[in-house]
């Protein structure tokens, strides 16, 4: 046998793996299209400083001082006044349903005791269970709250520009007063991890038939499409319970992660996000034609909803149409879900709106995958 190289070998074997890559369109699909979203979403999505925040202002004082330091945190860009809550509740309601992100209160004579030397304090309040979402906004704050005042401070009352602040700042981040990450991530990690493992072994339930050459088996048994689905399904709800057990043992017991609210309510919700990913794996079974095709689908929906969620950064940093990507992410609402009823203690009515994001998810994902079932069998 000729053992010498032989570049002509050499250029027919290149040729023959060309001609492979060109008779197989998705995974050379999955090769380009993984670092092209790589790059867009690193490259345009992804924002550690999110500005335009949300804020709920309360102003008791309707002062000059107070309407300077409201205009200047506006003009910071870090803050976005969306919210004007007319009591206690309509602040507490606005913080259990994210409409805002911080809650700024003006007491009644904030002004006239800033004239008249008196340090008075105003309060805002953040909703701190994401510490990077809120961290520089806050830092922000003192440096501009104090040049807005001083710009009021003209004429008879320049002396009280001299020494410290005339008026005080006073932070309340709610939730999570120490700025612990691991308050976020950690339940955060639940919602990821069931992603990641639900879609990825659904992913191989029909392709593995298939490769195995057991399709004829299940083809012949008198199943219909929904039962064989259910009964492919099932199993693996099971499973990602025993890892939701095993997150929760973890966050609380080595992470101290406080736990507020229903563990029975997020216990209902979890069932739901867990088929909404097997519903998606199980469809991607139904469209690739083996096992690698199916695993690269399920990286394929993996990526973007780790990087769109809200998991890795801050959600509202992001421009318009990721978050409009987002959204329609089952993980961005568990996300929410399970960090709002561990940290806020959230209810029923609370985690209603992302409850049927994800559900209506499951019912889309769920009939496309019964139909693709169907074409299969044909």
């Amino acid at each position: 046998m000729n053992r010498c190289f032989s570049c002509a070998r050499l250029f027919a074997m290149i040729s023959k793996e060309f001609v492979q890559i060109r008779r197989d369109p998705p995974t050379f699909g999955m090769m380009v299209g993984i670092p092209l979203i790589q790059l867009l979403l690193f490259g345009f999505a992804i924002n550690s400083d999110p500005k335009h925040l949300p804020t709920a202002v309360r102003d008791a004082d309707a002062g000059p001082v107070g309407r300077a330091v409201i205009a200047a945190m506006q003009a910071s860009q870090y803050f976005r006044v969306s919210l004007i809550p007319d009591g206690e509740a309509a602040v507490e309601d606005a913080f259990a349903h994210g409409d805002a992100q911080f809650v700024v209160t003006v007491p009644a004579d904030f002004s006239r005791r800033v004239l008249r030397g008196e340090h008075p304090a105003l309060l805002v309040e953040a909703d701190a269970t994401d510490p990077a979402a809120t961290a520089n906004a806050l830092s922000a704050l003192d440096r501009l709250a104090a040049a807005a005042a001083a710009r009021e401070l003209a004429g008879p009352f320049a002396g009280l520009k001299q020494g410290e602040a005339p008026f005080e700042m006073r932070v309340h981040r709610r939730y999570n007063p120490e700025g612990e990450t691991t308050f976020n991530i950690v339940p955060g990690l639940m919602g990821v991890v069931l992603t990641m493992t639900m879609v990825i072994m659904t992913c191989l339930a029909v392709t593995r038939e298939r490769e195995r050459g057991t399709m004829e088996t299940l083809l012949a048994m008198p199943l219909s499409p929904f039962e064989v689905m259910l009964g492919k399904i099932l199993p693996y709800v099971a499973i990602g319970y025993l890892q939701v057990v095993f997150i929760m043992a973890a966050a609380k017991l080595i992470f101290a992660v406080p736990m507020m609210g229903s563990l029975t309510l997020l216990s209902a919700v979890t069932v739901v996000f867990i088929s909404a990913n097997l519903a998606v794996g199980y469809t991607f079974s139904t469209v690739a034609a083996n096992q690698l095709q199916a695993v690269q689908m399920g990286f394929f929906f993996f990526l973007p909803s780790i990087m769109l969620s809200g998991f890795m950064f801050p959600f509202r940093g992001m421009p318009e149409w990721a978050q409009v990507i987002g959204e329609a992410l089952p993980l961005t609402h568990f996300l929410r879900i399970v960090r709002g009823i561990l940290l806020k203690g959230s209810g029923w009515e609370a985690i209603a709106p992302d409850l049927a994001a994800i559900a209506a998810f499951l019912f889309v994902a769920g009939f496309i995958a019964v139909r693709r079932y169907r074409m299969t069998l044909d």
